[in-house]
C-alpha cells in the first residue's frame, strides 16, 4: 500500500514531539513573512535500512471544540485509507477519554497495523498507570516518553516491519506527478493535457484506487501522469481536503520520477508548497515549478523576473529548477510544461563517463581546493558516478569527514554548470581513498 506512517490521536498528547523524534530533530517550517513557525506536518524517517514517510495529523486540525472532534474522527478514517501503518497516541497523565474510545472503535475496523503508543510514561508510577490502556484491546502497545525518547526505538522497529518498499508501476515511461495545494488547478491541468479526446487515456490496471494513472501519448511524447487530485473526489473529505491531498501527494511523489509542483501566482510559494518541494528534493525526484493563474496577476507590480527571483531565494540552495508561468485556464504554456518535465527526466537520468567527469572537475578542484580543517588538508584524488536512478557521485579524498558543506555546494554548482542537471537534485558523497 505504500509507506506512509500516520500519527493520530487527540490534541496535546505529544504527537508533534514524537513526530520530530521520528524524523530526526526539530524540523519546522519558518514562514518568512509573518514570523510564524508552523510545525512540519510530514517528513521522512530512515530506520533499519528502510525509508518511510511520517505524517503528523495534529497540524491539520482547526481548533474549535465542536468541530475538532469530528475533524479528528474524519482524519482517522482518511489515515486508515491512505496510510500503511497507524500510530495511535494516548496520554498516560489523562487516562482513557471518550474521544480515545471513539478513535479505538474506528481503528478496530481496519486490517492495517495499528500501534497504540502511550506517551509521557517517564517514571514507575506512570508505568503502572499505563497498564489501563491494555483494556482498549490493541495487540501492539508501546510505553514511550517522547520528550526523553525512551521506547521510541522499539516503536520504530515494529513500524518498519510493516512498511513495504513500494510496489511501483512497472513501466519504462517517465512518471510525472502533479502536486500542489488544493484548488491550485491540478485537475484542470490534467484535463487540459489529456484533452477531451479521452481515448488517449488508458487507466493502468492494478494502480491504487483513486489515484488515476493515465498514459499520455500525443505529439510523439509518451509518459505516465499520476494525478493526485483524485478526480473521483469523495464527498466526505471536503472538510479535510488539505490533509487528504497531502497524503495523496506523498504517495505520488514516491511513485514519480519528476514532480510538477503547481504554485498559485496570487499567493506565491507558501509553507505547504515548500514542504512538498523539500520532500521531493529529499527523495531525489526531478522538480518543475509551474506558477499557475499567471493571467490574474497585475504585471505592473509583479514581473515574472521578480517573482522568479523571490521563488529561487526561497528554494535555495537547490534553485537550479525550471520555473514556468502558466495559465491552465487559458491553456497558456501548458505543453511547454510537458517539455520541461521530459527534459528534467532526461537530466535526472544522465550518466557522465568517469574519464570525462575527472577531466572536467579536476581543474576546478585545483583552482579552488577544499579549505583546510584544523590543520588537516583534504585532497580529492578521483571521482565517479554511482549507478543510482538519480545523479549521485563519490569523491575519493583524504580526510572526507572534514569537507565542509560550503565546498560540497561549490562542487555541486560546478557540476550543474558543466553537465546540465537542471531540475534534478544531486547527491555527493566523500569517501576515504
Amino acid at each position: 500500500m505504500g509507506n506512509i506512517v500516520a500519527i493520530v490521536g487527540r490534541p496535546n498528547v505529544g504527537k508533534s514531539t514524537i513526530f520530530n523524534r521520528l524524523i530526526g530533530g526539530r524540523q519546522a517550517i519558518v514562514d518568512d513573512e509573518s514570523g510564524v513557525t508552523r510545525d512540519r506536518q510530514y517528513g521522512t524517517c530512515e530506520w533499519n535500512g528502510k525509508i518511510f514517510n511520517v505524517v503528523d495529523t495534529g497540524g491539520f486540525v482547526e481548533h474549535s471544540d465542536d468541530i475538532f472532534e469530528a475533524a479528528i474522527r474524519s482524519q482517522v478514517k482518511i489515515a486508515i485509507e491512505e496510510a500503511s501503518v497507524i500510530v495511535f497516541m494516548v496520554d498516560v497523565t489523562v487516562g482513557i477519554t471518550d474521544l480515545d474510545e471513539d478513535v479505538t472503535n474506528i481503528l478496530r475496523r481496519t486490517k492495517k497495523p495499528v500501534m497504540l503508543v502511550v506517551n509521557k510514561v517517564d517514571n514507575h508510577e506512570r508505568y503502572l498507570l499505563a497498564n489501563e490502556f491494555y483494556s482498549l484491546g490493541f495487540e501492539q502497545i508501546f510505553f514511550v516518553s517522547s520528550l526523553t525518547g525512551s521506547g521510541t526505538g522499539e516503536l520504530l522497529d515494529a513500524v518498519t516491519e510493516h512498511v513495504s518498499e513500494d510496489a511501483h508501476i512497472e513501466t519504462d515511461l517517465p512518471k510525472f506527478a502533479i502536486v500542489g495545494q488544493p484548488n491550485v488547478g491540478k485537475s484542470s491541468l490534467v484535463n487540459a493535457l489529456l484533452g477531451e479526446d479521452r481515448n488517449i487515456v488508458t487507466d493502468i490496471a492494478g494502480t491504487t484506487r483513486d489515484t488515476i494513472h493515465s498514459k499520455y501519448s500525443k505529439f510523439g511524447k509518451e509518459f505516465i501522469l499520476l494525478d493526485t487530485a483524485g478526480i473521483r473526489k469523495k464527498a466526505k473529505v471536503h472538510e479535510d481536503l488539505e490533509f487528504y491531498s497531502v497524503m495523496r501527494a506523498i504517495n505520488a511523489i514516491e511513485e514519480s520520477d519528476v514532480c510538477i509542483l503547481m504554485i498559485d501566482a496570487q499567493t506565491g510559494i507558501e509553507a505547504q508548497d515548500m514542504s512538498i518541494f523539500r520532500l521531493a528534493q529529499k527523495r531525489n525526484k526531478g522538480i518543475v515549478l509551474l506558477v499557475n493563474k499567471w493571467d490574474l496577476v497585475n504585471k505592473e507590480t509583479n514581473t515574472a523576473r521578480d517573482f522568479e527571483a523571490e521563488m529561487k531565494r526561497k528554494i535555495a540552495p537547490f534553485s537550479d529548477v525550471p520555473i514556468l508561468f502558466v495559465s491552465v485556464h487559458e491553456k497558456q504554456r501548458i505543453f511547454k510544461a510537458v517539455e520541461e518535465a521530459l527534459q528534467v527526466y532526461e537530466n535526472r537520468a544522465r550518466k557522465i563517463k568517469t574519464s570525462y567527469l575527472n577531466d572536467q572537475m579536476q581543474p576546478e578542484i585545483e583552482r579552488y581546493s577544499p579549505p583546510m580543517h584544523r590543520g588537516r588538508t583534504v585532497s580529492i584524488k578521483f571521482m565517479n558516478q554511482l549507478p543510482t536512478p538519480y545523479p549521485a557521485f563519490v569523491f575519493y579524498c583524504s580526510n572526507p569527514k572534514h569537507v565542509k558543506d560550503s565546498y560540497k555546494q561549490f562542487l555541486e554548482n560546478r557540476m550543474r554548470e558543466k553537465f546540465q542537471f537542471t531540475g534534478s537534485p544531486i547527491t555527493i558523497f566523500f569517501r576515504e581513498k
